[in-house]
C-alpha cells in the first residue's frame, strides 16, 4: 500500500483514570490529546480515529492494540453491525461511540484505511514515541501537534507495559 503510515497509542494513569493518546507519522506530523476519566481500549480508539479523521489519503495505522487491530482485520465491526451494535457474547458494544464513527470512515472508503499490529514496548522507535506522547497527554492532561514529534528526552518516560488481564473497557 502506498500512502501514509501512522503510528497510534493509547494510555491511562489507572484504569479507568486520566488517559491520553497519541499518533505520529514517521519523520512528519503528530499529534496527540487527554481524557480527563477513561480507559485505555477508549484511548487505542481514539488515537486510530483522530489519525483516520486528520489524514488524508491511504492510510496505515500501526498500532500495539490487538483490540484497534482485530475490529478490522477480524471483522468484529460486521458482526456489531448485523446485531445492531452487540458483540457475539451478546452485549452492548462497549466504546461505540468511538467504534461507530471509525467504522463508518473505514466503510465509506474501502480501502484507504489498513490496521497493522506491532508489539509495543521496545519493540518498534515510532510505537515507543506514540507511546511517550500518550502517557504525556494523560499526565499533563493537555494536548499538542507538531511537525516533528519532540524528542524522548522532554517527553519523559513511556507508560509500563500492561497485564493482559484488567485493562477496562
Amino acid at each position: 500500500m502506498s500512502g501514509t503510515t501512522v503510528y497510534t497509542d493509547g494510555a491511562c494513569l489507572g484504569n479507568p483514570g486520566p488517559g491520553g493518546w497519541a499518533w505520529a507519522v514517521p519523520g512528519g506530523r503528530w499529534r496527540n490529546g487527554p481524557a480527563a476519566a477513561t480507559t485505555n481500549q477508549r484511548m487505542e480508539i481514539m488515537a486510530a480515529l483522530d489519525a483516520a479523521r486528520t489524514i488524508d489519503g491511504p492510510l496505515e495505522v500501526v498500532s500495539d492494540s490487538t483490540y484497534v487491530v482485530n475490529c478490522f482485520r477480524d471483522g468484529w465491526w460486521k458482526g456489531w453491525l448485523t446485531r445492531g451494535w452487540v458483540g457475539s457474547a451478546k452485549q452492548k458494544v462497549a466504546n461505540r461511540d468511538l467504534w461507530e464513527p471509525l467504522v463508518e470512515l473505514y466503510r465509506n472508503s474501502p480501502g484507504r484505511i489498513q490496521f497493522r499490529w506491532v508489539k509495543g514496548h521496545g519493540s518498534d522507535p515510532f510505537n515507543d514515541l506514540v507511546d511517550r506522547l500518550a502517557v504525556a497527554a494523560a499526565t499533563t492532561q493537555q494536548g499538542g501537534e507538531g511537525l516533528e514529534p519532540p524528542s524522548a528526552a522532554v517527553l519523559g518516560p513511556s507508560d509500563a507495559p500492561r497485564p493482559r488481564w484488567g485493562r477496562g473497557r
